[in-house]
């Protein structure tokens, strides 16, 4: 069987060759608020997948970073009134516990953006040495235009690169940039904010630097496959690229998987728009394997709206397969179908759906629903 996923980086669905460990990097939190549903449809992806992978006999090493020192975690705690970690520890637990509560794989490693700070240093220091950064205005800069090939992971115009920067804060018309594409290193902390010693003067990292040194740090130079929510596409994954390949000299992944984003209320699920649905709210009401069954209904590279009928189709869908056989007849045919499901630009809705027909006709389904992640016991997580 040939595993073949889409890459973002070549826009096409190519075959994924899964050497005998895979090296994983998944964007992870910036924990200032609670687990929402485009973060447990990005993290049942990557778990499928997982699952999928050590099925066919290999290791998976995923690591999952917390961004838990930025400008968005420290404006909530200022808000609140508490330290920035406090609010970081608090709200990383909760979504450790959803996470588990949904039955996702764990990870290899959570390291921390506050547990990298001489490995940052470094790598900035690295990225000045061999040209690729400059300092100005008190901070440290990328250098994109130093960069052959800015932009080509994306596929980005210049333009619509630039508004996307403005959008996530990184300051476009900073008067300080050489270009309006460049993005900070190291910065000065404002008054009140964490801050660290640098030869650069006292400050704090940019928010693209930690996913590399991260990554660096706990896969190697080079690793498998990288992905996140499309909405990280560009600025982050973008930039995190540049940076990376500029301080190596050397590709920083292999393949790039990309999760669509889910919406809701006629727009993209997001901390700014204030429309977000929470898995620790869904979980009062319905069992979590009903939430990861009705995230699995959709295919992970099509926007999708969220509504609470998912839902409704989802608890019916976990009562009819725990109503089917348990024996082990039809187990192997049914199996195999999956994953050919699976090796199909991981078509979760399609293998869901064969577990769907199995389970009508009553055959045991139980192998498949495990390869899929969803556990059937009555009461599971």
């Amino acid at each position: 069987m040939t595993l073949r996923l889409y890459d973002t980086a070549r826009g096409a669905v190519v075959d994924f060759d899964p050497p005998e460990v895979v090296r994983m990097y998944v964007c992870g939190i910036t924990p200032y608020d609670a687990t929402h549903l485009g973060h447990a449809a990005t993290y049942i992806t990557y778990d499928v997948l997982q699952r999928r992978l050590r099925d066919m006999g290999r290791e998976t090493r995923c690591v999952r970073n917390i961004t838990d020192v930025d400008d968005d975690i420290l404006a909530a705690a200022d808000r609140r009134g508490v330290h920035y970690l406090d609010l970081a520890f608090d709200q990383t637990a909760r979504f450790d516990d959803d996470m588990a509560a949904l039955n996702t794989l764990p990870s290899a490693s959570e390291p921390r953006a506050t547990s990298a700070i001489p490995d940052i240093r470094g790598f900035i220091h690295a990225a000045l040495e061999r040209g690729f950064a400059y300092r100005s205005g008190g901070s440290v800069y990328f250098d994109t235009q130093a960069f052959s090939g800015f932009g080509s992971l994306s596929g980005f115009g210049r333009d619509h690169m630039i508004e996307l920067a403005r959008q996530w804060r990184d300051d476009p018309d900073d008067p300080a940039k050489r270009d309006r594409l460049d993005f900070v290193l190291w910065q000065p902390a404002r008054p009140g904010e964490p801050s660290w010693e640098s030869r650069w003067g006292p400050g704090r990292p940019g928010w693209h630097v930690e996913c590399s040194t991260l990554a660096l740090r706990e896969l190697g130079e080079t690793i498998d496959l990288h992905g996140g929510g499309a909405d990280l596409l560009y600025p982050h994954h973008e930039c995190e690229r540049a940076q990376s390949e500029a301080v190596t000299g050397k590709p920083f992944a292999r393949h790039w998987l990309h999760q669509a984003l889910v919406h809701h209320q006629g727009s993209k699920m997001s901390k700014s728009l204030g429309n977000l649905v929470f898995v620790h709210d869904l979980r009062q009401r319905h069992e979590p394997m009903a939430i990861r069954l009705a995230l699995m209904s959709q295919h992970y590279r099509t926007p999708w709206p969220w509504h609470d009928g998912l839902l409704q189709e989802a608890e019916q869908r976990l009562t009819l397969w725990r109503s089917a056989g348990t024996g082990d007849d039809g187990d192997a045919d049914l199996l195999d179908e999956v994953r050919l499901r699976l090796d199909d630009d991981l078509d979760v809705p399609g293998a869901v759906a064969a577990v769907d027909d199995a389970a009508g006709a009553g055959r045991p389904v139980h192998a498949a629903a495990a390869l899929l992640g969803v556990a059937l016991q009555e009461g599971a997580m």
